[in-house]
């Protein structure tokens, strides 16, 4: 018998539960259960008549590969993984970055810098931008982090200017998954050009002055929502300039509106999924964790990671939860497709 929950049951749940009464998760706390809970009612449709598969992982996903956003549900399922967070906010990572190591608002002028001179690659409204990178994730299925193996992630993202009802596919380990918007999106048709779909013209579209470009950030309802909305934001950020093909101007505003935020620090030696080594521009969040983005010599961005820089619930100071190494960038005519 097949005891997976219906779908239609867990739309419901998902709209009338309330707010949760509890201080709000992380934001990627609240990705990895949105995108658990979407896939759950994916594989409920697919097999309605088939006996319950076996679980499936919970698995720690870096933000840069998740859809963007979260549900007050995924809060609720999610709730016994949250951490406590510090009073005292951002906090271990030094004030001063290491002696000859640049300042954060120099090492993202200079990101901007070779941004805007790398050149503009034709994108139309039937092709698909292509990412492919190195990744690892926590499998938090113990509740404590268990790292995967070091694997290879592929992900083909639709330019069509209307609704689409299927945002993106990866590939992991040889299987193609398809991304599904928010249950309200879908509901509504599908998921339009925004935060959380953005494709390449909507990004051209995107304010050209950092001052205006972070306050369209700070007015995403999940960056209000979040306790840490500075570190929210700066996740945001990291998710669109690590796993997205942008305008190069619109690459540049983003590195620029990221120096205005506050805590964001630079780092002498960061590492990326596969031990390239770089220049970090890094942030600490309240729940003791770690966002560090991995530049190289040249000021190109190499990838991301997340670790934890205390003791916490989830594990000891140190304890790695995400990476990735972005390798290629790219537009196909369709998902499976490689550039040339």
């Amino acid at each position: 018998m097949n005891d997976t929950p219906d779908s239609f049951e867990i739309k419901e749940l998902a709209r009338l539960l309330p707010e949760p009464i509890a201080p709000d998760l992380p934001q990627r706390a609240h990705d990895l259960h949105k995108e658990r809970l979407m896939r759950l009612i994916d594989q409920d449709q697919r097999n309605a008549n088939a006996p319950a598969p076996a679980r499936r992982p919970v698995l720690r996903r870096p933000a840069v590969l998740l859809p963007a956003a979260g549900l007050a549900v995924a809060g609720a399922l999610a709730a016994v993984l949250a951490l406590n967070p510090s009073p005292s906010g951002p906090g271990t990572l030094e004030a001063k970055a290491a002696t000859g190591t640049p300042a954060a608002e120099l090492v993202l002028d200079r990101a901007s810098t070779v941004a805007l001179a790398m050149d503009a690659e034709p994108v139309g409204e039937n092709d698909f931008v292509y990412v492919r990178g190195m990744v690892r994730a926590a499998d938090l299925t113990s509740g404590k982090p268990v790292l995967e193996p070091l694997h290879q992630w592929e992900a083909w993202f639709p330019q069509r200017p209307g609704k689409v009802r299927k945002i993106g596919y990866t590939r992991e380990n040889g299987e193609i998954t398809q991304l599904n918007g928010e249950v309200e999106a879908q509901a509504a048709g599908g998921t339009a050009p925004g935060f959380d779909r953005p494709t390449y013209r909507w990004l051209a579209e995107l304010p050209n002055d950092p001052e205006e470009l972070l306050k369209r950030l700070r007015e995403l309802p999940r960056v209000q929502r979040s306790e840490d909305q500075d570190q929210a934001v700066f996740e945001e950020i990291g998710a669109l300039v690590c796993a997205k093909l942008m305008p190069p101007e619109t690459a540049a505003m983003l590195y620029r509106a990221t120096a205005l935020i506050p805590g964001v620090r630079s780092a002498p030696d960061a590492t990326d999924a596969t031990g390239r080594h770089g220049i970090g521009i890094v942030r600490d969040s309240r729940n003791g964790e770690r966002t560090e983005w991995v530049f190289d010599k040249d000021y190109t961005l190499l990838g991301s990671r997340t670790y934890l820089v205390r003791d916490t619930p989830m594990g000891p100071k140190g304890t790695l939860l995400d990476a990735i190494a972005i390798q290629e960038r790219g537009v196909v005519g369709k998902v499976g497709d490689r550039p040339n």
